[in-house]
């Protein structure tokens, strides 16, 4: 009781190039989907994070990460209700770093990020500087 969950769901490199990014991410998050209440995604929060973007330097484009994010809210919104759809947050796991923060928070369905190496370095206050003003 009171656990919160980061559920992380991504593609591999190949399956990216192939075109079945949201085949992959919707098997993966199904299979939240059928175990978890519309109550339990209050506890819930999504990490887009690309497998082949995780410590490689490599990241999604803004706009790619915008389509996967905006992918992933409209299954949600078919699956589980509009409503989980409108309040989970789906956050950016891929590789963001000072460099691409700015960008990657300004899109519409990314809302915050998993930061993972650049939270080791002073880089990290570049990211949180990227967070747009409210």
């Amino acid at each position: 009781e009171g656990l919160k969950v980061m559920f992380c769901i991504g593609e591999k490199k190949e399956e990216r190039e192939a075109g079945t990014t949201m085949d992959v991410c919707a098997s993966q998050l199904k299979a939240a989907a059928d175990i978890l209440s519309k109550e339990d995604w209050a506890n819930v929060s999504i990490a887009y994070e690309p497998v082949w973007a995780i410590g490689t330097g490599l990241t999604a484009t803004p706009e790619m990460a915008q389509e996967t994010h905006a992918n992933i809210r409209a299954w949600v919104a078919e699956n589980v209700g509009q409503d989980v759809a409108d309040a989970v947050r789906i956050q950016y796991g891929g590789s963001m770093k000072g460099a691409n923060a700015a960008d990657l928070l300004a899109q519409a369905d990314i809302d915050g990020g998993l930061i993972g190496g650049a939270s080791l370095t002073m880089d990290f206050f570049n990211c949180v500087n990227g967070v747009p003003s409210p």
